[in-house]
């Protein structure tokens, strides 16, 4: 026999679950925080059961809580290729990543160790994203082609990742990064 009061607690999983979710997202954003089922409970104004409740688990909910954030970031990456050149996707992405990463530098700290399945998706999405435009660069003769495009990849994630951590963040050091990288790609003779 079903009572009104099913429905009630289903609402409430539904909100504190999203409470969880935006208290995790939040913390990720910012430098330094402790990524905690303590601390996203006392964020989100729950108990820490019921966050675990909410998630089965702090890797479940920072699964949830990361791909949120990433999943538009990869939406953003396939839209640039297809809104214009491989070149001027990779040069407009990557400033848009540097600017992702500077606020949500938090990420990479946290996840070490953690079974993310969603999270691993996206990444692997986000990487063949940049990948493509790197060899679409490639073959629009925009960027040099005797650097592997692996190499490549590396060479921008782990360069845009040590500017997006610099204290304070600096548009001006993204923006020279930005130049000396592009201007390095570039084909030589």
């Amino acid at each position: 026999m079903s009572t009104p009061a099913e429905p009630k607690r289903r609402a409430d999983a539904v909100r504190n679950r999203r409470l969880a979710l935006d208290a995790a997202m939040a913390l990720l954003a910012e430098p330094g925080a402790t990524l905690t089922v303590e601390a996203i409970a006392r964020q989100a104004g729950l108990g820490a059961a019921t966050v675990v409740r909410a998630f089965g688990g702090k890797d479940a909910l920072l699964d949830a809580a990361v791909s949120g954030l990433l999943e538009p970031v990869v939406r953003r990456a396939r839209d640039l290729l297809a809104e214009t050149t491989a070149y001027q996707a990779l040069q407009t992405f990557l400033g848009e990543l540097i600017a992702f990463q500077t606020a949500h530098h938090a990420v990479n700290d946290q996840l070490d160790g953690l079974e993310l399945p969603a999270t691993t998706a996206l990444r692997a999405g986000l990487v063949a994203a940049v990948e493509e435009m790197i060899e679409g660069a490639r073959r629009e003769g925009a960027i040099r082609t005797d650097i592997a495009p692996a190499v490549v990849t590396t060479l921008l994630g782990r360069t845009a990742l040590a500017v997006a951590r610099a204290q304070p963040p600096s548009q001006a050091l993204a923006d020279a990064y930005l130049t000396v990288l592009l201007d390095g790609l570039r084909p030589t003779g």
